[in-house]
C-alpha cells in the first residue's frame, strides 16, 4: 500500500509550519475517552493533540462555524452533513461564493482509524487535513491565519481554547480542535456488527446471504472491502468510465500510471452516503452493484481485481441488502450540533 505525503501538493509546506508549532498543554482535570464501539480498537492521538472534552466541544463549534468559509456562507457540516453519515446527498457540493464542488463528499464516520487522507491519499494527519478544505478555491476560499484573526473577538471561542491548549485561538488551535472532534465521530453500531457480535436475529436471511456473498471468494468484495473497516484504504481505479477532467493520484504524482486512482472508502453507513464514487456518478446501491457484477468499464487503469461477476437478480438483490445492513442508526440519528 502506497502512502504518499508530498509529491505535488504545493501547501505542504504551510501544514508543516503550523504542524510543529509549540504549545504548552495544561493538564486537565476532565480527561475523557472516546466513545469507541464494541470491538473496535482505541483511537491513537498524536503526542500534542490528546483528547480532552475542553478541545473536543472547541471543535466541535468550529466544525458547525460558517465563519471558516471567506463569504461566511459555508462550515465543515455544510458538506459533512450528520444525517448522512458526515457525507452529502449530492455528487459534489458547492462551497464558499456558490463555487462548484469537484469530487463527492466524503464520510467522515471512523475518520480516527484512516491511515491518510483526501481522495488521492496525500495528506497524512487529520490535522493537516482541516487546511486543505479552508485554502480550497471552490471549497472555503479563505486563509487559516486571516480566520484566526476574524474569531480573535470572540469571547467564548478565546475561553475555549485556553481551557482546551493554554493559548489564544490561533491556526494551532483551530486544525487541533477540529480534528479531536472528528476523531470522536466513530460509528460501530449497525446491524451487522450486532451479528457480528453474536445477535443471529439482527439480519435478515437474505441479509445474510448477502454477507455470505460479499466475504466470498466468488465477489471478492472484501479484497478491498474488508477488515473492520470494511476498507484496505488501498488507492486504486476501480473500472470507472474515464470521461471526467480528475486524473486522482497522478496530479500528486506526475505518475500516468497513477492516473484515475482514489482511495478506497469505507462501505460502513453506505446507504445514507449516495451518490457514490468520487464524483457521485452513481445514483444507488443498485447501480454500484451492477457496476461490479459487469466487471467495470474496459480500460487500462483498472484493478485487475475488477472483473465480470456473473451475478443472478437475487443475488445482487442479495448484496443490497446486506450493505443497506451496514447503517449505524444511532450515529445518523444523534444530534451532534453545538
Amino acid at each position: 500500500m502506497r502512502i504518499l505525503l508530498n509529491r505535488g501538493l504545493t501547501f505542504i509546506s504551510v501544514l508543516v509550519w503550523l504542524g510543529i508549532g509549540c504549545s504548552r498543554t495544561p493538564e486537565s482535570p476532565e480527561q475523557l475517552s472516546y466513545d469507541v464501539p464494541p470491538g473496535f480498537p482505541e483511537v491513537q492521538d498524536p503526542d500534542d493533540n490528546a483528547f480532552s472534552e475542553d478541545r473536543w466541544k472547541l471543535g466541535q463549534k468550529l466544525f458547525f462555524d460558517t465563519r471558516l468559509s471567506k463569504d461566511n456562507s459555508v462550515s465543515c457540516a455544510s458538506c459533512h452533513k450528520p444525517e448522512f453519515a458526515f457525507a452529502d446527498k449530492f455528487p459534489t457540493t458547492p462551497g464558499a461564493f456558490g463555487r462548484p464542488g469537484t469530487k463527492n463528499v466524503p464520510s467522515l464516520a471512523n475518520v480516527a482509524y484512516n491511515p491518510y487522507f483526501m481522495r488521492e491519499g496525500g495528506v497524512p494527519t487529520l490535522e493537516m487535513q482541516v487546511l486543505v478544505p479552508i485554502q480550497e478555491h471552490n471549497e472555503f476560499a479563505n486563509n487559516i491565519v486571516d480566520i484566526a484573526q476574524s474569531l480573535r473577538d470572540d469571547a467564548e471561542l478565546q475561553a475555549l481554547s485556553q481551557q482546551a491548549y493554554g493559548r489564544d485561538l490561533d491556526p494551532f488551535v483551530i486544525t487541533r480542535s477540529i480534528a479531536v472532534f472528528e476523531r470522536s465521530l466513530l460509528s460501530g453500531g449497525s446491524r451487522y456488527d450486532l451479528h457480528v457480535q453474536g445477535a443471529e436475529m439482527a439480519l435478515s436471511n437474505q441479509e445474510k446471504y448477502g454477507m455470505q456473498l460479499f466475504f466470498s471468494e466468488r465477489t471478492k468484495c472484501s479484497s478491498c472491502h474488508g477488515g473492520l473497516l470494511l476498507s484496505d484504504f488501498v488507492i486504486r481505479n476501480n473500472g470507472q468510465d474515464t470521461l471526467f477532467a480528475d486524473i486522482g493520484l497522478e496530479r500528486l504524482t506526475g505518475d500516468p500510471t497513477d492516473r484515475y486512482h482514489y482511495k478506497t472508502p469505507s462501505l460502513r453507513n453506505v446507504d445514507v452516503t449516495a451518490p457514490y464514487m468520487h464524483n457521485g456518478h452513481m445514483a444507488t446501491l443498485e447501480e454500484v452493484v451492477k457496476h461490479y457484477d459487469q466487471g467495470g468499464v474496459a480500460h487500462g487503469y483498472a484493478d485487475e481485481l475488477i472483473e465480470p461477476l456473473g451475478l443472478e437478480i437475487h443475488e445482487k438483490k442479495a448484496l443490497v441488502a446486506f450493505l443497506r445492513s451496514l447503517t449505524d442508526e444511532r450515529f445518523v440519528l444523534r444530534d451532534w450540533r453545538p
